[in-house]
């Protein structure tokens, strides 16, 4: 099963008045190792580094239990969730809390706890919603399993 990369770049992009600006964004890219996040992010961002050079800060693996992508254009922010998932431990009497990292794709933070709310309506174990942030992430790129060679 393929990782999840929280990823950073920088590269010149021209801005509305016609002048190159330096940007940071964040992308979430799934894959195996380093070297196919690297060639992806290259790959995905060729387009946008016409005017200079695409820098890689960073490339940090994370633990994911879910992403919730949307098919809505005007979704474009991505939120990420810290879910509890409620267990009782028996032998000791008290109750358990594991925490699972969740990212969803949504146009607001009201919208976003609505549709990890609706998401979760299925799962049978007990649960609470610690925390919702928004996150500077640009776009998610899963491995698309219906190419050959990926």
């Amino acid at each position: 099963m393929a990782n999840w990369f929280e990823c950073k770049v920088t590269y010149e992009k021209m801005v509305d008045n016609g002048t190159p600006k330096r940007t940071s964004e964040g992308y979430l890219v799934q894959g195996d190792t380093y070297t196919e996040i690297e060639a992806r992010l290259t790959e995905e961002l060729s387009s946008f580094t016409s005017l200079g050079e695409l820098i890689i800060n960073t490339i940090k693996r994370i633990k994911l239990a879910e992403l919730f992508l949307s098919d809505h254009p005007e979704d474009d922010r991505f939120y990420r969730c810290k879910v509890n998932f409620i267990s009782l431990d028996e032998t000791r009497g008290v109750e358990k809390r594991t925490a699972a990292a969740m990212i969803v794709q949504s146009d607001s933070l009201p919208n976003a706890l609505k549709r990890l709310e609706k998401e979760m309506s299925t799962t049978l174990s007990p649960y609470e919603i610690a925390a919702i942030t928004e996150t500077i992430i640009m776009d998610a790129w899963p491995i698309d399993f219906s190419k050959p060679n990926e």
